[in-house]
Protein backbone atom coordinates (compact mmCIF):
# COMPACT_ATOMS: atom_id res chain seq x y z
CA UNK A 1 0.00 0.00 0.00
CA UNK A 2 1.31 3.49 -0.63
CA UNK A 3 2.17 5.72 1.75
CA UNK A 4 -1.07 8.63 0.11
CA UNK A 5 -3.58 5.29 0.19
CA UNK A 6 -2.25 4.36 3.71
CA UNK A 7 -2.94 7.85 5.32
CA UNK A 8 -6.33 7.42 4.54
CA UNK A 9 -6.91 4.13 6.00
CA UNK A 10 -7.90 5.54 9.44
CA UNK A 11 -9.73 8.77 10.71
CA UNK A 12 -7.59 11.51 9.75
CA UNK A 13 -7.10 14.82 10.72
CA UNK A 14 -7.54 18.28 8.77
CA UNK A 15 -6.27 21.51 9.69
CA UNK A 16 -8.69 23.96 8.42
CA UNK A 17 -6.42 27.26 9.44
CA UNK A 18 -2.66 27.78 9.33
CA UNK A 19 0.01 30.38 7.66
CA UNK A 20 2.39 27.83 7.16
CA UNK A 21 3.09 29.33 3.32
CA UNK A 22 5.45 32.06 4.71
CA UNK A 23 8.76 30.59 5.85
CA UNK A 24 8.81 32.85 9.38
CA UNK A 25 5.50 31.12 10.08
CA UNK A 26 6.84 27.74 10.63
CA UNK A 27 9.04 26.27 12.80
CA UNK A 28 10.67 24.05 10.57
CA UNK A 29 11.19 23.67 6.66
CA UNK A 30 7.97 22.79 4.40
CA UNK A 31 9.04 19.32 4.37
CA UNK A 32 9.52 19.06 8.13
CA UNK A 33 6.47 20.51 8.94
CA UNK A 34 4.74 18.05 6.25
CA UNK A 35 6.36 15.15 7.17
CA UNK A 36 5.73 16.39 11.20
CA UNK A 37 1.90 16.59 10.48
CA UNK A 38 1.87 12.74 8.72
CA UNK A 39 3.39 11.71 11.60
CA UNK A 40 0.62 12.61 13.77
CA UNK A 41 -2.53 11.81 11.69
CA UNK A 42 -3.11 15.07 9.99
CA UNK A 43 -3.37 14.18 6.33
CA UNK A 44 -5.07 17.57 4.54
CA UNK A 45 -4.02 21.45 5.45
CA UNK A 46 -5.38 24.77 4.19
CA UNK A 47 -2.85 27.65 4.64
CA UNK A 48 -4.56 31.02 4.64
CA UNK A 49 -4.07 33.97 3.51
CA UNK A 50 -4.38 37.88 4.86
CA UNK A 51 -3.57 40.24 2.16
CA UNK A 52 -3.52 40.08 -1.77
CA UNK A 53 0.33 39.05 -1.94
CA UNK A 54 0.54 36.98 1.08
CA UNK A 55 -3.03 35.02 -0.54
CA UNK A 56 -1.26 34.59 -4.19
CA UNK A 57 2.36 33.44 -2.25
CA UNK A 58 -0.19 30.67 -0.46
CA UNK A 59 -1.25 29.90 -4.33
CA UNK A 60 1.85 29.53 -5.08
CA UNK A 61 3.11 27.22 -1.85
CA UNK A 62 -0.14 25.26 -2.67
CA UNK A 63 -0.02 24.50 -5.90
CA UNK A 64 3.81 23.32 -5.71
CA UNK A 65 3.53 21.09 -2.65
CA UNK A 66 0.23 19.86 -4.27
CA UNK A 67 2.60 18.55 -7.29
CA UNK A 68 4.72 16.88 -4.88
CA UNK A 69 2.06 14.82 -3.50
CA UNK A 70 0.51 16.93 -0.67
CA UNK A 71 -2.79 17.30 -0.07
CA UNK A 72 -2.64 20.68 0.91
CA UNK A 73 -5.26 24.24 -0.29
CA UNK A 74 -4.93 27.61 0.03
CA UNK A 75 -7.43 30.55 0.72
CA UNK A 76 -7.48 34.31 -0.75
CA UNK A 77 -7.89 36.93 2.19
CA UNK A 78 -8.10 40.07 3.15
CA UNK A 79 -7.55 40.11 7.60
CA UNK A 80 -9.26 43.26 8.70
CA UNK A 81 -6.45 44.48 10.44
CA UNK A 82 -4.58 44.77 7.03
CA UNK A 83 -7.11 47.25 5.13
CA UNK A 84 -4.56 50.00 5.18
CA UNK A 85 -2.26 47.63 2.88
CA UNK A 86 -5.47 47.70 0.17
CA UNK A 87 -5.78 51.09 -1.42
CA UNK A 88 -9.65 52.13 -0.86
CA UNK A 89 -8.94 53.28 -5.28
CA UNK A 90 -6.93 50.18 -6.33
CA UNK A 91 -9.55 47.78 -4.44
CA UNK A 92 -11.71 46.95 -7.73
CA UNK A 93 -8.30 45.80 -9.01
CA UNK A 94 -7.46 43.65 -6.25
CA UNK A 95 -10.94 42.27 -6.25
CA UNK A 96 -10.05 41.31 -9.73
CA UNK A 97 -6.70 39.84 -9.14
CA UNK A 98 -8.60 37.82 -6.58
CA UNK A 99 -11.32 36.36 -8.82
CA UNK A 100 -8.97 35.03 -11.43
CA UNK A 101 -6.63 33.41 -8.81
CA UNK A 102 -9.71 31.98 -7.29
CA UNK A 103 -9.63 29.54 -10.08
CA UNK A 104 -6.70 27.53 -9.00
CA UNK A 105 -7.50 23.78 -8.46
CA UNK A 106 -5.95 24.55 -5.09
CA UNK A 107 -8.28 27.18 -3.81
CA UNK A 108 -11.07 26.16 -1.43
CA UNK A 109 -12.14 29.73 -0.51
CA UNK A 110 -12.18 33.09 0.83
CA UNK A 111 -10.43 33.98 4.07
CA UNK A 112 -9.68 35.18 6.63
CA UNK A 113 -12.05 37.78 6.14
CA UNK A 114 -14.26 40.41 8.67
CA UNK A 115 -14.10 42.69 11.62
CA UNK A 116 -11.61 43.30 14.14
CA UNK A 117 -12.51 46.04 16.34
CA UNK A 118 -9.66 44.63 18.99
CA UNK A 119 -6.90 47.34 19.01
CA UNK A 120 -6.96 50.89 19.15
CA UNK A 121 -6.65 52.79 15.96
CA UNK A 122 -8.86 50.43 13.94
CA UNK A 123 -11.16 52.33 11.16
CA UNK A 124 -14.40 50.86 11.04
CA UNK A 125 -15.85 52.36 8.31
CA UNK A 126 -12.74 51.10 5.81
CA UNK A 127 -13.25 47.59 7.80
CA UNK A 128 -16.41 47.13 6.72
CA UNK A 129 -16.44 48.62 3.20
CA UNK A 130 -13.32 45.75 2.37
CA UNK A 131 -15.82 42.92 3.99
CA UNK A 132 -18.51 44.00 2.18
CA UNK A 133 -16.34 43.40 -1.30
CA UNK A 134 -15.22 40.70 0.13
CA UNK A 135 -18.53 38.86 0.62
CA UNK A 136 -19.65 40.06 -2.68
CA UNK A 137 -16.49 38.19 -3.61
CA UNK A 138 -17.90 35.17 -2.01
CA UNK A 139 -21.31 35.50 -3.06
CA UNK A 140 -20.30 35.87 -6.44
CA UNK A 141 -18.20 32.61 -6.65
CA UNK A 142 -19.95 30.40 -4.47
CA UNK A 143 -16.62 29.94 -2.58
CA UNK A 144 -17.06 28.97 1.34
CA UNK A 145 -15.50 31.62 3.95
CA UNK A 146 -13.02 31.68 6.82
CA UNK A 147 -14.03 34.47 8.92
CA UNK A 148 -12.19 36.27 11.67
CA UNK A 149 -14.19 38.85 13.95
CA UNK A 150 -13.31 39.91 17.37
CA UNK A 151 -14.99 42.67 19.24
CA UNK A 152 -17.33 43.64 16.47
CA UNK A 153 -19.91 41.19 16.31
CA UNK A 154 -22.96 43.92 16.62
CA UNK A 155 -21.53 45.70 12.71
CA UNK A 156 -20.53 41.91 11.64
CA UNK A 157 -23.62 40.05 11.73
CA UNK A 158 -26.23 42.89 10.27
CA UNK A 159 -23.38 42.83 6.89
CA UNK A 160 -23.06 39.18 6.98
CA UNK A 161 -27.52 38.93 6.59
CA UNK A 162 -26.82 40.74 3.66
CA UNK A 163 -25.18 38.17 1.80
CA UNK A 164 -26.24 34.77 0.66
CA UNK A 165 -22.92 32.60 1.82
CA UNK A 166 -22.87 29.01 1.22
CA UNK A 167 -21.79 27.11 3.87
CA UNK A 168 -18.53 29.00 5.69
CA UNK A 169 -16.47 28.57 9.34
CA UNK A 170 -15.98 31.28 12.01
CA UNK A 171 -12.07 31.13 12.45
CA UNK A 172 -11.06 30.75 16.32
CA UNK A 173 -14.56 31.83 17.86
CA UNK A 174 -14.35 33.09 21.28
CA UNK A 175 -16.85 35.34 22.14
CA UNK A 176 -19.86 35.24 24.03
CA UNK A 177 -22.37 31.98 23.93
CA UNK A 178 -24.95 34.71 22.43
CA UNK A 179 -22.87 35.70 19.52
CA UNK A 180 -22.06 31.65 19.42
CA UNK A 181 -25.44 30.80 18.61
CA UNK A 182 -26.02 33.36 16.52
CA UNK A 183 -23.22 31.56 14.39
CA UNK A 184 -24.76 28.50 14.73
CA UNK A 185 -27.98 29.80 13.60
CA UNK A 186 -27.29 31.11 10.57
CA UNK A 187 -25.17 27.91 9.32
CA UNK A 188 -21.92 28.30 10.01
CA UNK A 189 -19.53 26.17 11.52
CA UNK A 190 -16.95 26.95 14.42
CA UNK A 191 -13.12 26.76 14.18
CA UNK A 192 -11.58 25.22 16.96
CA UNK A 193 -7.60 25.59 17.55
CA UNK A 194 -5.49 24.76 20.87
CA UNK A 195 -7.21 28.71 22.59
CA UNK A 196 -9.60 25.47 23.87
CA UNK A 197 -7.38 23.62 25.40
CA UNK A 198 -6.51 26.77 27.88
CA UNK A 199 -9.17 29.54 27.64
CA UNK A 200 -12.52 29.70 28.97
CA UNK A 201 -14.81 30.41 25.91
CA UNK A 202 -17.68 29.08 24.70
CA UNK A 203 -17.52 25.64 22.29
CA UNK A 204 -19.93 24.52 19.74
CA UNK A 205 -21.59 20.99 19.56
CA UNK A 206 -19.11 18.74 18.30
CA UNK A 207 -21.78 18.55 15.23
CA UNK A 208 -20.86 21.91 14.00
CA UNK A 209 -17.10 21.69 14.85
CA UNK A 210 -13.78 22.05 12.34
CA UNK A 211 -10.26 21.67 13.80
CA UNK A 212 -7.67 24.03 13.13
CA UNK A 213 -4.12 25.04 14.48
CA UNK A 214 -3.88 28.94 13.18
CA UNK A 215 -0.40 27.95 13.24
CA UNK A 216 2.21 29.68 14.01
CA UNK A 217 -0.21 31.11 16.94
CA UNK A 218 -2.54 29.95 19.82
CA UNK A 219 -0.36 26.67 20.37
CA UNK A 220 -2.01 23.95 22.41
CA UNK A 221 -1.40 24.02 26.16
CA UNK A 222 1.17 21.45 26.31
CA UNK A 223 3.29 23.29 23.89
CA UNK A 224 2.58 26.85 24.89
CA UNK A 225 5.66 29.14 24.07
CA UNK A 226 6.67 27.33 21.17
CA UNK A 227 5.43 28.08 17.28
CA UNK A 228 2.34 26.18 16.68
CA UNK A 229 2.41 23.52 13.68
CA UNK A 230 -0.53 21.81 11.53
CA UNK A 231 0.64 18.41 13.60
CA UNK A 232 -1.17 19.98 16.78
CA UNK A 233 -4.60 19.62 15.30
CA UNK A 234 -3.95 16.18 16.71
CA UNK A 235 -3.88 17.87 20.58
CA UNK A 236 -6.94 20.07 19.68
CA UNK A 237 -8.28 16.94 18.80
CA UNK A 238 -7.59 14.92 22.31
CA UNK A 239 -8.84 17.76 24.11
CA UNK A 240 -12.20 17.41 22.07
CA UNK A 241 -12.47 14.27 22.51
CA UNK A 242 -12.06 14.71 26.55
CA UNK A 243 -14.40 17.72 26.43
CA UNK A 244 -17.43 15.88 24.60
CA UNK A 245 -16.40 12.82 26.14
CA UNK A 246 -16.55 10.45 23.37
CA UNK A 247 -13.82 8.68 21.42
CA UNK A 248 -10.41 10.35 19.72
CA UNK A 249 -11.47 8.73 16.19
CA UNK A 250 -15.07 9.48 16.52
CA UNK A 251 -13.75 13.72 16.84
CA UNK A 252 -11.42 12.77 14.12
CA UNK A 253 -14.66 11.52 11.65
CA UNK A 254 -17.15 14.24 12.35
CA UNK A 255 -14.63 17.35 11.90
CA UNK A 256 -12.79 15.67 8.92
CA UNK A 257 -16.00 15.23 7.40
CA UNK A 258 -17.31 18.69 8.40
CA UNK A 259 -13.92 19.94 6.47
CA UNK A 260 -14.37 17.93 3.95
CA UNK A 261 -17.54 18.93 3.18
CA UNK A 262 -17.56 22.64 3.78
CA UNK A 263 -14.24 22.87 1.59
CA UNK A 264 -15.07 20.25 -1.27
CA UNK A 265 -11.54 18.51 -0.68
Amino acid sequence: MSQKASRHAVNMLVDTHTHIHNKNDRADSAEGIFKHAHELGVDKIITIGTRPEDSLNAKEFAEKWAKNGENIYWTFGFHPNEYAEIDRADLTNTINVAQKALKSPQNVGIGEIGLDYHFDGYDAQRQRELLEECLQLAQDTKKPVSFHVRDAFDDFWPIFDNFHLVTSVMHSFSDSKKNLRAALDRGLFIGVNGLATFADIAHPPLERMVLETDAPYLTPKQFRGKMNKPGYVKYVAEWAAEYYKVDFDEVARITTANAEKIFEI
